[in-house]
């Protein structure tokens, strides 16, 4: 095994997040599931859009989101994902680099397909729902696939939004294939439980393939996952199929299970949650970033527990404090 270059290389929608409040009759009047994410088509997108509130763009993505977390936190971060030669790819590729997160992926050439982005209507209670129109996100394709980098990475990691178009994920499956040649851990998040529903059988086989060496979810994806009635129950089904197996739980906290030991640790205290987008991936941020400074299950789940706190103490699915300061002051 060669020598790592990077901590995580993460590969996922590249995706500009508008995020709106909205109010519950706005969501029923639309017909919209509160706290889902549907894919969109373009028109759909600009009627949306008419419609919501005064919004406010923030580059996001789940994957992108991990990867600027876990550079936030001093470790080492790539980041793989498809935007257009347009301004809000510019601002895509602007932010994500700015935050030290290497990301080398050209953008498409088509000006046909714009760069995605996604109409966040976020309801007093702070739940996030999401409109999602992938554009150019959903043409990432294994040709885009920089293999030396993949290889590189001590970790893949991986959104389960990727399984939606089937070109990306032809390219996420020639990255596990890269990554496991290499000596390498492959990391997967069930991204949404209704991304959970529509592609159960693929995400188990993936498991059951074992081509997933750290799988994260929350605890409806999990219960949707195993079709387990209680969480405890999906514990138990799900841990012995994977190496490493990490839920969060919201206000609960979060649990990690490897080789049978299991980890517990309480969510950190927030004055008030404003806004969850972003939660389950600045979790995963933490976590990884703990794995890859070995500092060992309970601490790692410290960490991640940390970093979503910050994320939804505020609107938007970046982190606005100093991370690894906040890690250092909370943990020492």
């Amino acid at each position: 095994m060669t020598d790592t270059r990077l901590d995580v290389l993460c590969i996922g929608n590249a995706i500009v997040d508008v995020i709106a409040a909205a109010d519950e009759a706005f969501l029923t009047a639309e017909g919209l599931d509160k706290g889902s994410m549907r894919l969109i088509d373009a028109d759909e997108a600009t009627r949306l859009y008419g419609k919501m509130g005064p919004g406010r763009e923030v580059s996001g993505g789940s994957a992108g989101n991990t990867a600027a977390g876990i550079a936030m936190l001093g470790a080492r971060a790539g980041f793989v994902g498809q935007v257009a030669n347009d301004q809000l790819g510019e601002v895509y590729a602007h932010d994500i680099r700015s935050i030290g997160v290497e990301f080398t992926t050209p953008a498409s050439d088509g000006g046909e397909v714009p760069t995605a982005r996604s109409l966040i209507l976020v309801t007093p209670d702070a739940q996030r729902t999401m409109n999602t129109f992938l554009g150019a996100a959903q043409h990432l394709d294994t040709a885009k696939l920089d293999e030396e980098q993949v290889k590189s990475a001590a970790i893949l990691y991986l959104e389960g939004y990727l399984w939606d178009p089937e070109t990306p994920r032809a390219a996420m499956e020639r990255a596990i294939e890269l990554a496991h040649a290499a000596g390498r851990r492959v990391a997967f998040t069930l991204s949404d439980s209704f991304c959970v529903d529509r592609h159960r059988d693929g995400f188990l086989k993936l498991i059951e393939d074992r081509k997933v060496d750290i799988l994260f979810a929350n605890e409806a994806e999990i219960v949707s996952l195993t079709g387990e009635k209680d969480f405890d129950s999906a514990i138990v089904a799900a841990a012995p199929r994977v190496p490493l197996l990490v839920v969060t739980r919201s206000e609960k906290g979060a649990v990690a299970v490897e080789n049978g030991q299991r980890v517990d640790v309480a969510a950190e205290p927030v004055d008030q949650i404003v806004d969850t987008t972003g939660a389950g991936d600045l979790f995963a941020a933490g976590f990884l970033a703990g794995l890859a400074q070995d500092r060992g299950l309970e601490h790692s789940l410290r960490m991640g527990a940390i970093a979503a706190a910050e994320v939804i103490s505020h609107y938007g699915a970046r982190p606005e404090a100093d991370l690894k300061a906040l890690v250092a002051q909370k943990l020492g």
